[in-house]
């Protein structure tokens, strides 16, 4: 009969093995692209390892970001490496590459490391995330952040150890005047250890939320909340203690993925 023959099952591990060093390579690539300051070239040499080849480079050396032109960008400032760090995070999710987790979640963790103001250990993004200005937040360890997380970062973010944010979480630092809308107000957020913000939740600026705290999915959170109490509604308001069983911060075991995948010990 015609077709390609089966592989055996040594032929499939050696192809595994094979893949595995690829991504490897690339990630290794980038992350001395990126730690050793990256310009043009290095940006056109990234997107190449994404996907996105033959991108020009004369291009990338006279863009403009969207984050350039709203109002706080006099005041953080872009370096050419922070501009092309931005540059690279979006881009990704223009590549199938994004889907490949062994790939884009350890490249969303690179560009973190170089261009938030901090980042700790064992941070996961998922795919289509975005922020305005990633000099602006500073987050712990283990921190995970699902699909469609929106970050306005303008006012400046906060989070602490082991925070999940959910799908399609929002949170804004910064509001306008009715009157006058070049008026605009900034004020920080900050997510204290171990709360959980489940999916679709607003944060409106200035609102600290306290450690193990819980917002429920679709809250609209105004006010602050205090440690270890779970809030609903828009607005949110109290409704319970959360049902930690005794546990506390790291007892209360945020692990993101099965087995712990990308939280190193």
């Amino acid at each position: 009969m015609g077709g390609s023959a089966e592989r055996e099952p040594a032929d499939i591990i050696g192809v595994i093995k094979e893949r595995a060093m690829g991504v490897s390579a690339r990630l290794v690539t980038i992350e001395k692209i990126i730690r050793t300051g990256i310009d043009e070239k290095g940006a056109a040499e990234a997107l190449t390892l994404m996907g996105l080849s033959n991108y020009p480079v004369e291009t990338l050396a006279g863009m403009r970001l969207y984050s350039e032109v709203l109002p706080k960008a006099a005041e953080y400032g872009f370096t050419d490496s922070q501009r092309y760090l931005h540059f690279l995070w979006d881009a990704l999710d223009k590549s199938p590459v994004c889907l490949d987790v062994d790939f884009a979640i350890p490249v969303r963790r690179i560009i973190a490391g170089a261009l938030f103001k901090k980042c700790g250990k064992n941070f996961i993004a998922e795919e289509n995330c975005r922020f305005n200005f990633g000099q602006g937040i500073e987050l712990g360890d283990n921190v995970f952040f699902n699909r469609g997380v929106f970050i306005d970062s303008k006012g400046g973010l906060t989070v602490g150890d082991g925070v999940g944010l959910a799908e399609n979480v929002q949170i804004f630092t910064h509001s306008h005047s009715e009157s006058d809308h070049e008026i605009r107000s900034y004020a920080k957020v900050t997510i204290g250890n171990y709360a959980l913000i489940y999916s679709g939740a607003v944060i409106l600026p200035g609102v600290v939320i306290g450690d193990e705290a819980i917002v429920s999915a679709r809250s609209l959170v105004a006010h602050n909340v205090e440690a270890g109490i779970a809030v609903s509604g828009s607005p949110a308001q109290p409704v319970r203690k959360r049902h930690s069983e005794g546990r506390r911060l790291s007892e209360l075991n945020h692990v993101w993925l099965a087995n712990s995948c990308f939280q190193e010990e």
